[in-house]
């Protein structure tokens, strides 16, 4: 107990000294240790201390926080090993597993990705504008990509998201997106070398530029959807609580998800079920009222779309589209932070919402990292789990949805790392980087 009151005191001080708008990404250093937490409920933005990170789950003692609005937990239950379900009713014991530590040495890293193409390898995104290939559990001394000469860093700028193309192992395309020397998002295209563990700089073709008129909330996520479209994670533009009303505006880009067909046009074509593809807003958005949508994921089983959206002063939030939603969804963002009323106005009546399926406070944490759903084979009693967490806190929450419909979250582990991004290897095992460099992959104790 008196460890964990000193973790929790070290972590209010933290919370007081940080910027309430920023990013995820303020330089420094912070403590990390691996543990699961009992802790039940259901940001990404700021400061990384000095320990050795420990591989073993430890357990802890800790409080039932009380967070606010948000999901009701359910109580834990370890299915057996054989159990495999889409939708799966419980959460197993997190006491019988623990985020073991893979490969270390990273240069600020902030996402990962991999090919599928059959090869096995993970590429690990270095906010300076590096990408390494971790192969066989060893990081390749030669970097994938090295476009650090383009790349504006750091804060929250840098090389942001990648994705590789459906039909990369046929074309060798992947997409990038990063900031500039000016600090504008490119998103672009790149083509990989003869060398499949080297990429061609020189392959670069700019799909889109997006003038940022602020440094801060440059979202930065890129997925491939099961239906074979691009989709682009931009922030709201910067600065504090939206002043330029990007957010509601669908007639710019920021603050929105983006969806391209980056195999039909020049550089790209709009999808003709886009939901403005016809005219009302920019023709390339997907859905909007975003502050700063850091990571999303598409579940590669059912093609659901969940959004990890950072939060301004007071709520983190899990936003959540079906696969069968037509885009057009409205999350918000300035009219509301989280599931409560940003700001005096209030939204118009007229304007039909749609909250987050999870949200938490200040109390756990400031920084949400969106993650993604388990779809592995080495433990399906995760199946159909959503895994997501905060940079600030360290805290890792499942997420699942019961037979009722109800979306219900829980406090799974607590690491004490910067948690920058999660991703999943080609048989869909899940792993984690932490801004101190260190690369984690979830796996039984």
């Amino acid at each position: 107990m008196i460890r964990s009151l000193i973790k929790i005191t070290l972590y209010i001080l933290l919370l007081l000294v940080s910027s309430a708008c920023g990013g995820f990404l303020d330089e420094g250093t912070q403590t990390p240790t691996l543990e699961p937490s009992n802790t039940t409920t259901a940001s990404a933005e700021q400061a990384p201390a000095t320990e050795e990170i420990v591989t073993a789950a430890i357990s802890l003692e800790t409080e039932t926080p009380t967070p606010g609005p948000s999901p009701t937990s359910t109580l834990t239950e370890t299915p057996t090993p054989t159990e495999t379900t889409a939708n799966p009713r419980i959460f197993p014991n997190p006491d019988s597993y623990e985020w073991r530590l893979i490969a270390r040495g990273l240069n600020r890293p902030i996402g990962l990705a991999n090919a599928g193409d059959d090869s096995g390898r993970l590429f690990i995104l270095e906010q300076a504008g590096i990408i390494r290939i971790l192969g066989e559990e060893q990081l390749l001394a030669e970097p994938f990509l090295d476009i650090t000469d383009r790349v504006g860093c750091c804060g929250e700028r840098g090389l942001l998201g990648l994705a590789f193309h459906p039909q990369y192992s046929e074309n060798g395309f992947f997409f990038v997106n990063y900031t500039d020397l000016s600090g504008d998002t490119v998103i672009a295209r790149f083509q990989a070398s003869e060398d499949i563990n080297r990429a061609d700089p020189v392959s670069e073709v700019k799909l889109l530029i997006v003038e940022q008129p602020y440094g801060n909330h440059n979202g930065g996520s890129l997925a491939f959807g099961l239906d074979g479209y691009l989709y682009i994670g931009l922030g709201d533009g910067g600065s504090g609580g939206d002043p330029l009303g990007n957010g509601q505006n669908t007639n710019t880009l920021l603050g929105k998800i983006l969806r391209l067909d980056v195999d039909q046009g020049d550089p790209y074509a709009i999808p003709p079920d886009n939901p403005f593809a016809q005219g009302g807003g920019a023709p390339e958005v997907w859905a909007y009222g975003l502050r700063n949508p850091w990571r999303f994921s598409f579940d590669r089983l059912t093609g659901e779309l969940l959004i990890g959206d950072v939060g301004q002063g007071s709520w983190e939030e899990i936003d959540y589209l079906p696969a069968s939603n037509p885009g057009g969804v409205n999350f918000g963002w300035n009219y509301k932070e989280g599931n409560q009323p940003y700001g005096s106005t209030g939204a118009p009546g007229n304007i039909e919402l749609t909250d987050p399926v999870a949200v938490y406070g200040r109390d756990q944490g400031y920084s949400v990292t969106g993650g993604v759903v388990y779809r592995g084979e080495q433990m399906p009693e995760w199946q159909g789990i959503y895994f997501y967490g905060d940079y600030g806190s360290g805290l890792i929450w499942g997420l699942l949805r019961v037979e009722d419909g109800a979306w219900q979250s829980r406090v799974l582990f607590e690491t004490g790392a910067s948690l920058t991004s999660f991703g999943e290897n080609e048989s869909g095992e899940v792993f984690f980087v932490s801004y101190q460099g260190d690369l984690y992959q979830l796996v039984y104790r």
